[in-house]
């Protein structure tokens, strides 16, 4: 009796034994599957997270390449009012596109839509609207930027401001000495473009003066214009509005000064286009010439065009 009591609690123990045995292991392996489970979970979760968004490959070297890759020539010849701006125009563009060569010569408007008509050069430069025979004759007319007219006179000269018709009267040779504007009494000597000028041409238009004005000396260059009058006492002459300098004075007209804001604004009479003619429309034209349009209308071109003191198209 005594022996099978010792066996029922040697069985009991071993029972209980096992149990807080098998206890235990349950919670480690639940603790392990747990920690297994989130390592796992974490893992999935760096796989499936988006990739960071790469930066976009930079356009700068495609476009670089495709500008080195055009390549040919340029010719302009044309009007001298233009200068300044057909300069700046062939520097700018030749930098961006350093396989293309634009050269340009300053012969005067009429010369330069000639030399166009007869196709020796690309472009024919011209300060006024084409009159319809040289449109009838296959030249397109390309306005790529709006110029003023000023009229200028010497330093000394105390009248700063004239009516239309008192510049009329001027230029036909009617008032013929300052103190009949209110000024010394000096003779009014007359200056003005040679023959052929695109702006003799829109400033005799503008005041509708053609073949009637009585010029002193007609000259044939802007330059020209601006060193007679700067030089002489009493001179009076007319150039355009991005070529004046500090040696003469832009008179008002009609109390409106020569500035770009009033010839955008239309309150300046004396205004005219420049135009780039090309023989055809320019989509007809080389690659170079049509890249060179694609640039005067592009954001930098109009820069170029405003750096010389003259109003963009649009």
């Amino acid at each position: 009796m005594k022996m099978k009591k010792i066996l029922a609690l040697t069985c009991a123990a071993a029972m209980t034994f096992s149990l807080m045995a098998c206890g235990g292991s349950t919670k480690e392996t639940a603790a392990t599957e747990t920690t297994e489970n989130t390592d796992t979970a974490a893992e999935a979760a760096e796989e499936t997270e988006a990739p960071a968004e790469e930066a976009p490959a930079e356009e700068a070297p495609a476009q670089e390449e495709a500008n080195a890759d055009l390549s040919g020539s340029i010719s302009m010849a044309g009007s001298t009012s233009m200068e300044k701006l057909a300069n700046a125009v062939a520097e700018s563009f030749m930098a961006k596109y350093p396989g293309v060569t634009v050269t340009a010569e300053f012969t005067g408007s009429s010369a330069g839509i000639e030399a166009v008509t007869a196709g020796s050069v690309d472009i024919g430069n011209s300060s006024r609207a084409l009159k319809d025979e040289e449109k009838a004759a296959g030249v397109v007319e390309n306005i790529v930027a709006i110029d003023g007219i000023a009229v200028v006179v010497d330093p000394a000269n105390t009248v700063k401001d004239l009516t239309k018709d008192q510049l009329i009267s001027i230029y036909k040779g009617e008032i013929k000495n300052w103190s009949e504007l209110g000024g010394e009494d000096a003779p009014i000597v007359v200056v003005g473009r040679e023959a052929g000028s695109g702006t003799r041409g829109a400033f005799e238009e503008l005041l509708k003066i053609e073949d009637a004005c009585a010029y002193a000396s007609e000259l044939d260059s802007t330059g020209a214009v601006i060193a007679k009058v700067a030089s002489t006492p009493g001179a009076i002459g007319y150039v355009s509005l991005d070529a004046i300098d500090d040696s003469v004075v832009a008179v008002s007209l009609e109390g409106v000064e020569a500035t770009p804001e009033n010839i955008k604004a239309g309150n300046y009479f004396l205004s005219r286009p420049f135009v780039m003619a090309t023989k055809g429309e320019i989509s007809e034209q080389s690659e170079a010439v049509q890249a060179l349009f694609e640039y005067l209308a592009s954001d930098e071109g109009k820069e170029v065009i405003a750096g010389v003191g003259l109003i963009n198209v649009d």
